[in-house]
């Protein structure tokens, strides 16, 4: 706990700031131009803009949101199939708090739960698998959205409902990979980047020897790393110094929490239960294999082999969470931004999510 208040201590972090303004300095006269990071990772694009780091670093780095945010990158046809879900008689849907309030193109989930439906926010999908004991009469469905750091769980409540004969439970799996999204954003060549902060809760279940790829394949650098100030601004130092030595290379910056084969136990869970699956992405199409599904010995438990939802095309609106999701454009440059668009009335997901860029930079980054 010291080491962690070490972590966030003002002091350090200013120091920490000017270190990083300084390299920032050597980097632009050696190059001409500012040098850009991604951060990967949707809780990073968060702290990144309410410790007031990017906005303090603006002028010197430029830091942009990555597709590491589960909510804002679900395409819109599949948010609404989830809520097409709700109006499945005898179904009790269960998901995250985030979901509730992304717009589909017709209502949200929260429009359905007022209109009587019942649809439940819970903690943890274990809780859904004892819904599902306490209403045998009733189809209880899981919304499983989220990266690495969420499937594990996901499988685990699949593995309870078995172990316990639960069989009126099921998962809807919207799920997706870190892996395949970065390869499809190097090979689209639409952003250039000079390094990435590597999301810190998805690389305590791969692992850090899961990034070699940036590495060796497209001589890009990355560093790992945690949640605190200090641990933010170490990364973008470390970054930095790559770039000035001239050196391309995979940082561990967490090491205390994330380890060079990830969680190994999670990892064989996820191989018994999951296949690969192509997934659609908001704004980036369908990329091959960036999603994991139930295998087929599993089946009973896939709510979209259960039900058979059908949907049309969804409705067009201005909003360009898609273009934002692929570093084309910022919030700010979208019409509907704090006007249309707010967290009271958001029109598009990543005004919805607490790790949205659009919500981070509305809380933390606007000018007033």
């Amino acid at each position: 706990m010291a080491s962690m208040d070490l972590f966030s201590d003002p002091v350090l972090t200013r120091d920490s700031v000017g270190a990083v303004i300084d390299l920032a300095k050597k980097f632009k006269e050696e190059k001409g131009r500012i040098p850009v990071f991604m951060e990967v990772c949707g809780s990073h694009t968060m702290a990144l803009a309410k410790t007031g780091i990017k906005t303090r670093l603006k002028e010197y780095v430029q830091l942009i949101a990555g597709p590491g945010c589960p909510v804002c990158v679900t395409d819109q046809k599949s948010i609404d199939a989830m809520i097409q879900l709700s109006q499945e008689p005898d179904t009790i849907l269960c998901t995250f708090g985030d979901m509730m309030r992304v717009p589909g193109s017709k209502s949200t989930l929260m429009k359905a739960k007022t209109d009587g439906k019942d649809i439940r926010v819970v903690y943890s999908p274990l809780d859904s698998v004892k819904i599902a004991e306490e209403n045998p009469d009733k189809e209880v469905i899981f919304l499983g959205i989220g990266f690495e750091t969420t499937i594990p769980i996901l499988v685990l409540a699949v593995l309870q409902a078995e172990r316990r004969n639960v069989n009126n439970f099921s998962v809807w799996m919207t799920t997706k990979l870190v892996e395949p999204v970065l390869r499809a954003l190097l090979h689209s060549g639409e952003v250039k980047l000079d390094g990435f902060l590597l999301p810190g809760h998805v690389s305590v279940v791969i692992g850090e020897h899961s990034y070699r790829y940036l590495e060796e394949e497209f001589s890009v650098s990355g560093v790992i790393t945690g949640f605190e100030p200090v641990q933010l601004l170490s990364g973008i130092y470390k970054l930095l110094q790559h770039q000035l030595e001239k050196k391309v290379k995979i940082i561990n910056d967490y090491t205390y929490v994330v380890k060079d084969k990830g969680n190994v136990v999670a990892q064989q869970l996820l191989e018994e239960y999951l296949e690969a699956h192509d997934e659609a992405w908001r704004g980036m199409g369908t990329i091959p294999k960036s999603g994991l599904v139930l295998k087929e010995k599993y089946a009973r438990y896939d709510a979209k082999k259960k039900f058979k939802i059908s949907i049309g095309e969804p409705r067009v609106t201005k909003c360009r969470c898609g273009e934002i999701v692929r570093r084309l454009i910022t919030p700010e440059e979208c019409v509907l931004f704090n006007k249309g668009c707010t967290p009271t009335n958001p029109i598009g997901p990543c005004m919805v999510s607490t790790e949205g860029t659009c919500a981070a930079h509305y809380q933390f980054m606007r000018e007033v």
